[in-house]
């Protein structure tokens, strides 16, 4: 599990020089201060986690139990609440901020977020099926999956056939991302290479698991 993690959101991608004037291809992640509204420790909730937010959200657009929640633990309404896994939360306490700083350049991130949706998608697409042959006797079934059943035993189609269906929007995590640089007065994270969702979209970076 973590030790170091933090919520920011995808910018867009763009590329920078490294020392020996090469091209780095990376994504840019606009990590703004995250409040600690909650932390959750084995002795009450049975795991270790603390739940984060960030920005600034209009009071009358709470909910009640957000409104609760939040006067509870006297952090300022924030537009997202997050929850973030750590393997020790000690050193963490309500109302605590939280700033581009905790990663350093150099350092291994995974990063989380929801994949960009595709809609539906055929089995090639979806799956990478080789599709059925283009001429020799073909006909009209050049992208089908091919047969996805049995006969009378069992005479049923087994849960997780892979079969054409929406594609994307699912929570996907990039292991091992370099960072390469951390700016806390900007509030920006430059990672090499690329992460999941659409840019906008919320990301939660986290120490790598898997290590260098």
């Amino acid at each position: 599990m973590a030790t170091k993690a933090i919520v920011g959101e995808k910018v867009g991608m763009t590329q920078v020089w490294d020392d020996e004037n090469r091209i780095v291809p990376v994504t840019v992640l606009r990590v703004p201060p995250c409040r600690v509204v909650q932390v959750k420790t084995p002795d009450t909730d049975g795991y270790s986690a603390i739940q984060v937010t960030r920005g600034v959200k209009d009071a009358g657009k709470l909910t009640r139990p957000e409104a609760g929640h939040f006067e509870k633990a006297g952090v300022e309404p924030g537009r997202s609440l997050v929850e973030l896994r750590l393997d020790d939360v000690s050193e963490f306490t309500v109302g605590q901020e939280i700033a581009a700083d905790v990663l350093e350049e150099g350092a291994r991130v995974d990063v989380t977020a929801v994949s960009r949706g595709k809609g539906f998608a055929g089995a090639m697409k979806r799956h990478g099926f080789g599709g059925a042959p283009a001429s020799h006797g073909a006909h009209k079934n050049h992208r089908k999956p091919g047969a996805v059943g049995q006969c009378a035993t069992p005479s049923r189609v087994f849960r997780g056939k892979k079969m054409p269906g929406r594609m994307g929007g699912q929570k996907v995590t990039t292991l091992n991302l370099e960072v390469v640089k951390a700016d806390v007065e900007a509030g920006l994270i430059l990672v090499k290479g690329s992460v999941p969702g659409p840019r906008g979209s919320t990301v939660v970076i986290r120490d790598a698991v898997k290590g260098s």
